[in-house]
């Protein structure tokens, strides 16, 4: 769990794995979906939320846990890695096939799990960065198809024409 949690680590994993899909026409559309659902869920969740609610890490509240990794960032709600992982699914199950929603979903879920496995988040942090991820993936999905829609011009994925 501590290696994967840390393959969450400035969205390294998802920034990769859009990487990978802007490099292939297929999913490149897709891909620059995902980085902007990234900045968007950093952004309100990070820079905004974060910095507002000051919620302490699990351990400043809980005598005695030992968590398994060192967080930086002081503040706990919402989970940015969680965040990151459901805004990149979202976009995701939106548009490639299903296997690779399916997989981007699970994906998500155990980034969500292992952030309390190591004892940096409460549950109510990665639920409400769950949806904070999937708010910024459905705004970034709308936003290219309204964009899509008004130029005249297809985006074009694999599973649907957005």
């Amino acid at each position: 769990m501590v290696a994967y949690t840390t393959l969450g680590n400035a969205s390294l994993m998802w920034l990769l794995i859009a990487a990978i899909m802007v490099y292939f026409p297929k999913s490149r559309k897709a891909g620059i979906m995902v980085l902007f659902a990234l900045i968007l869920g950093y952004l309100l969740n990070n820079e905004f939320l974060k910095e507002l609610i000051e919620r302490p890490r699990p351990w400043v509240d809980l005598a005695g846990l030992e968590p398994l990794i060192h967080a930086a960032d002081p503040n706990s709600f919402p989970s940015g890695h969680t965040c990151s992982a459901f805004a990149a699914a979202g976009i995701i199950c939106r548009t490639l096939p299903k296997k690779w929603g399916l997989i981007s979903v699970i994906a998500a879920v155990l980034m969500g799990f292992s952030r309390m496995y190591v004892g940096v988040h409460y549950f109510s942090d990665v639920l409400v960065g769950a949806a904070i991820g999937i708010l910024c993936s459905q705004i970034i999905y709308y936003l290219f198809k309204a964009a899509s829609a008004k130029t005249n011009l297809s985006i074009d994925c694999p599973s649907e024409k957005i």
